[in-house]
């Protein structure tokens, strides 16, 4: 078996996050020249056999502007109208990859946007230096 290859970006001289460079090379070329916001998001599972998707239209929206950022791929989760069926209990995560954020963005809201209920909303995010983030989803 072999392993896939990863970049790694340090967080601090102490931390460090890898990034499958298949997660990479699956991205439009023409946003490879761009920065980007990586945001891990965590929950713990709440119903045996729950099922869960992620909507295209999902932002990161600049709280003091009108700027947002587009996602542009996601890991460990499905698209929809597609599903994912998560394990029976634990915890979950999964990585949405955003273009980037204005450079006076301070602090931004994650907006899954979607046309009918249950779309999760992570307000008022503290931007970093990185532009990676772990978020909890309740």
């Amino acid at each position: 078996m072999t392993s896939t290859p990863l970049l790694t970006h340090t967080l601090t001289p102490e931390k460090k996050i890898a990034i499958g460079v298949d997660v990479l090379a699956s991205i439009d070329p023409e946003y490879l020249e761009d920065s980007f916001v990586y945001v891990h998001c965590k929950f713990d599972i709440p119903t045996p056999g729950m099922l869960i998707r992620i909507w295209r239209t999902t932002v990161l929206n600049d709280c003091h502007s009108s700027g947002q950022s587009q996602l542009i791929h996601a890991e460990n989760i499905s698209y929809a109208p597609q599903w994912t069926m998560l394990p029976n209990e634990g915890k979950y995560s999964f990585l949405l990859i955003f273009s980037a954020l204005p450079k006076t963005c301070t602090q931004f809201d994650l907006i899954e946007q979607i046309p009918e209920a249950g779309g999760f909303v992570v307000k008022n995010i503290a931007r970093n230096k990185t532009d990676i983030y772990s978020v909890n989803i309740d």
